[in-house]
Order: C-alpha cells, then structure tokens, then sequence
C-alpha cells in the first residue's frame, strides 16, 4: 500500500508489518509524502499546544523540533548535514558524492545543520496563536511536497542507491496528486496563505537544486532530505515575514 511505504520510508511510526518494498511501491508512495508530512506537522502542533500551556513557548519549540526529528529517524537532518560535507569545499564529483555517502559528519555538515535549525527554531518561536499551530502543520507538509518535486523534476546522480527507487520513471501522477494534497492542507492549516507558502517551497527547493547541480551530475537522496530542511526552514521564515508585517 502506497501509504504505507511513504510512512515506513519517512517516519518510524509503527504502521504495519516491516517489509522490503518494490521500487514501484516507492515510487507510487510519493504522492503521500505531503500527507506524511502533514500528520507529523499534527502530531508536533498537539504537542506545541499541550507543552506552551506550562512551558515558554521558546522551550516548546525546542520540543516540537526534537519531536519531528525522532520521528523521522533524523533522515532529512542526516542528509542535510551530508550535503553540506559533500558540496562545499574545493572537491571533484566524484570525491563530493564519496563524501556525501560516508556516514561521518565533518565540520561543514555540523554547521549546516546547527545553522538551519537555528533559523527554523527562531522563525518558530516567533510566531503565534493559529499561525504557529497552522504553520507547524504547513511547513512539515511543504517540506515533504518539495521532496516529491526535486525527484521529479532533476536527474538522480547516482547509479544505485536507494533514490534510484525514486526517480526511475516520470512520477507525473504522484507529483499531481502530492500537489493537490498540498495544497489541500496548506490551505486548511494557512486558509489563503496556503498556495503563497507552496510557492517560496517551490522556488526554495529549485534553488537548493539547482546549486546542487553546479556541484553534482544530479541529486542523491542527502540532497533530498537537505530540500527538506532548508524549505522547512523558509516556509517559517514566509510565515515568520508575515507575522512581523502583518497589519
């Protein structure tokens, strides 16, 4: 079942027997990434909402944040923190993908990942009443969609590996399907923000790319989890802009 493998493959949630899916099931899985996303963005708003009763809502943002990230096994952190080793620093293709695959964290990486959770965590902490709760739920969920864009949209660099179970095939119909459930909780999480979010993820995850592939022959599945972090991280920084201008 589609679903099913696009929460075995982005959370650790417990949702079924563990299997080896087939590379079409993962494929087929893309259209639900959003809808991934969208039930982590609900599980951590429950549990901003419960923690800001007792707690600053700086220390509730701390929470929420080390929430998403166990939920998904810190799979989007990981390839965030390998894309940076990997894409800074005077190297060859071919050495920028060695590095990307080893599994150690160097210093680009650990600066990459603390600097973007810093963004996310003072964007967050910034806003308030349902743009906070709203907005949890819109970026968790614009995050996902814009993975399901990169691997539709750009070539995959690698021969093998687990993203090639991604990409192989157009994906148009998950694309199409992951675009309206988007769109359908960004709008039932921001009301008319909803679509104007899904655009700075658009443009944010085809900027992460295509610097990637000034870089890179393609992406990898780190420059997937990276697109993640980075649009998760502007979609709060949009939403962030608006609170501070808001009239």
């Amino acid at each position: 079942m589609p679903l099913r493998e696009a929460f075995q493959f982005l959370t650790v949630l417990p949702v079924g027997p563990a299997q080896i899916a087939r590379g079409d099931e993962l494929r087929r899985s893309r259209a639900y990434f959003p809808l991934v996303g969208a039930c982590l963005g609900a599980l951590a708003a429950i549990l901003d909402l419960a923690t800001r009763l007792i707690l600053p809502p700086s220390v509730a943002t701390v929470l929420v944040l080390a929430l998403l990230a166990f939920l998904t096994g810190g799979l989007h952190l990981d390839g965030l923190m390998d894309s940076c080793d990997g894409l800074f620093g005077w190297r060859t293709p071919t050495e920028r993908l060695a590095i990307m695959r080893d599994s150690r964290v160097g210093s680009y990486g650990v600066a990459g990942g603390v600097l973007v959770l810093l963004l996310q965590f003072a964007c967050l902490s910034t806003l308030t009443g349902w743009l906070r709760s709203g907005g949890i739920i819109a970026m968790a969920t614009a995050g996902r969609w814009a993975m399901v864009y990169a691997t539709v949209s750009f070539p995959y660099a690698r021969a093998e590996g687990l993203g090639t179970a991604f990409t192989q095939g157009a994906g148009r119909r998950e694309f199409v399907i992951a675009t309206l459930l988007a769109l359908a909780v960004t709008s039932a999480a921001l009301g008319p923000g909803g679509p104007p979010l899904l655009v700075v993820a658009w443009l944010t995850a085809w900027l992460v790319a295509r610097a990637t592939l000034r870089k890179l022959p393609g992406l990898t599945g780190d420059s997937y989890g990276a697109i993640n972090e980075v649009v998760t991280a502007a979609a709060l920084l949009a939403l962030a802009a608006y609170q501070e201008h808001a009239i």
